[in-house]
């Protein structure tokens, strides 16, 4: 039964962070869109591709630390709530924290690159004439 318990909730982890990877994928893409003029602009007066790659990807970067400084107070509040619910384990190991973090920069770094290079790639003119 435990076996049974620990397998759904592994399941239930790994979805939420596809779910999680997917979010950010759609959150970049729509950026990129929505910014199609404005990079245009910084295309049209000399921006390196590479420059509006960075920019793209730091805009990444600070949605995944603010969901960072808001999610690891929450989880370990709810880790203390929690603690007398857990069974020979510690609801302070700084290890299953810093894992998730580690889990949530590979899925930045797997999911934010594609729209970045799109919009990197989009060419001035024809962003220019969209508006």
């Amino acid at each position: 039964m435990t076996g049974l318990l620990a397998r759904l909730t592994e399941a239930f982890g790994i979805f939420a962070l596809i779910l999680a990877s997917v979010g950010l994928y759609g959150g970049m893409s729509y950026l990129a869109v929505r910014r199609t003029t404005g990079i245009g602009i910084r295309m049209a007066l000399g921006a390196s591709r590479s420059g509006i790659i960075s920019l793209m990807l730091r805009s990444a970067s600070l949605q995944v630390l603010a969901g960072m400084l808001i999610g690891v107070p929450a989880a370990v509040f709810v880790c203390r709530m929690m603690q007398h619910l857990l069974y020979q384990g510690s609801s302070q190991d700084p290890l299953t924290f810093l894992g998730a973090i580690a889990v949530l920069c590979a899925c930045i770094a797997v999911a934010a690159p594609v729209p970045a290079v799109r919009a990197a790639s989009v060419d001035p003119m024809q962003a220019l004439r969209t508006e």
